[in-house]
């Protein structure tokens, strides 16, 4: 089972810069890639770096402390030094409001 949880005010992500949110314990980034919201897990899979504050460029999202990118779509590491995956999850606007698809707590 999943829940959609309020993370965040959808005007609050900027277009080449990502968001850092807590939903339901899970510490997540939300970034944009033209119309469209996409939330990963806030955290290189290379050292664990929080990717808080990443820029985003070309529908990637690149840490800030290797230069690692990953595709914000599916989550795939697509640049050395990280060679995993990033775990995704959906999102979808509503009512101005950004909702984030993650496993029910109860």
């Amino acid at each position: 089972m999943t829940d959609w949880l309020d993370a965040a005010a959808a005007d609050s992500v900027p277009e080449s810069a990502s968001l850092s949110v807590e939903v339901a314990g899970v510490a997540l980034v939300i970034a944009r890639c033209g119309d469209e919201y996409y939330a990963i897990e806030d955290q290189c899979t290379h050292d664990g770096e929080s990717l808080a504050g990443a820029e985003v460029e070309d529908c990637e999202i690149i840490c800030p402390r290797h230069f690692a990118r990953f595709c914000l779509k599916s989550g795939e590491a697509l640049t050395p030094p990280a060679y995993e995956p990033v775990r995704t999850y959906r999102v979808r606007a509503e009512n101005g409001r950004l909702l984030v698809e993650v496993p029910s707590v109860g």
